[in-house]
């Protein structure tokens, strides 16, 4: 069985605030007068401290004032929350009424018994749990009750001799360690998510360092051969080696620059377009990052139908990011000395399959 930080806590104090509230010498009282009146006022105490400690707040409450961090054990589900606004209301009210039914109960030489003055230590525990529900305003005004109350009963001096200190010392230091652990929390999720946006970025830099290792393969694989007899002969290369060197150049220029558009059909039409004379340039800008493999295969088979039947003596194919538009193809041809478009091609951005799905069902 795994004991939680909350529940030991909450046992302690269940067990903390039993003692204090039936645990005290009664039979050592005369309360024989009043005792209906005192039964009330032990049971308002145990109702209020016991409320104070187990009764929650819906996590959406607390998460939209603010006050949750998933990631911390102070400030997360598995910590304390914010008090309802009416079980520290009822807290308060045990803190002005208590005191002064069980002080009015016994006769005034009594009044300095423990009998009698174990409502200061209990009032200063109720206050330290109030603080740790994040009700420290309610806290302090309960604290001043008391002593207004231990003042006007027994003295003031006398109240601060029997506990009235220390249950002032309670409360705030259940408030500094309230303050300490909610900033141990806070540093660490901040350090939690600078481990993990290291881990991402890390991750990142290997990806990338694949990538150009891939890149690099793949270039030797285009121009490795026409490298190598460019070296060998002296870059005295005949016409139809200078044609292949023209070819693998072109080739691993898309590999570089563009390619998430290539497959086989795709690069299959540039390497023709390029046999035929003319000058393509394929350049990915980021358009199409957010697509997947299939609406990524829809590109490829629409431009690939675009340059096979594309005659421009210089084609221009570029991606960017648009709302609507993955691919933009422009061809350009020179006609009785003018430079003219004539080709120009718009390939939309598919849709994604949750969209067709509710485009489909709309129609």
């Amino acid at each position: 069985m795994k004991l939680r930080p909350r529940s030991v806590l909450s046992a302690l104090g269940v067990a903390f605030t039993a003692y204090l509230g039936i645990g005290w010498p009664w039979w050592e009282g005369n309360f024989s007068d009043h005792w209906l009146a005192t039964a009330a006022a032990v049971a308002l105490y145990l109702a209020a401290s016991w409320l104070a400690i187990f009764w929650g707040q819906r996590s959406g409450e607390v998460k939209r004032r603010g006050l949750v961090d998933d990631a911390g054990m102070t400030t997360g589900g598995g910590g304390p929350t914010l008090l309802p606004a009416w079980v520290a209301a009822l807290a308060l009210g045990t803190a002005a009424v208590v005191p002064s039914v069980v002080w009015a109960s016994v006769d005034e030489a009594a009044r300095t018994q423990p009998y009698a003055t174990w409502t200061i230590g209990a009032i200063g525990a109720l206050m330290a749990i109030v603080v740790v529900r994040r009700r420290p305003i309610v806290a302090a005004i309960g604290i001043v009750l008391l002593t207004i109350q231990g003042a006007f009963w027994i003295g003031l001096l006398p109240s601060l001799s029997l506990g009235l200190v220390g249950s002032a010392v309670w409360t705030a230091m259940a408030q500094l360690l309230m303050w300490s652990t909610d900033r141990a929390s806070l540093e660490s999720t901040q350090l939690t998510r600078l481990q993990r946006a290291a881990s991402e970025w890390l991750a990142s830099q290997a990806g990338r360092q694949r990538e150009r290792r891939v890149q690099v393969q793949r270039a030797l694989a285009v121009a490795g051969p026409v490298l190598t007899r460019t070296i060998a002969t002296g870059g005295d290369l005949d016409a139809h080696e200078r044609e292949l060197a023209r070819l693998a150049e072109g080739r691993m220029r898309d590999e570089l620059r563009g390619r998430r558009l290539l497959d086989d059909d795709v690069r299959g039409v540039l390497e023709a377009a390029r046999q035929r004379g003319a000058n393509v340039t394929v350049l990915d800008e980021g358009g199409l990052d957010g697509l997947g493999e299939r609406g990524l295969r829809v590109v490829r088979a629409e431009l690939a139908d675009v340059l096979r039947n594309a005659q421009s003596e210089r084609i221009y194919i570029r991606t960017a990011p648009h709302e609507t538009v993955a691919v933009t193809v422009v061809g350009r041809s020179r006609e009785d000395g003018e430079d003219t478009v004539d080709l120009w091609r718009e390939i939309a951005l598919p849709l994604p399959d949750a969209e067709k799905r509710s485009a489909g069902a709309g129609r």
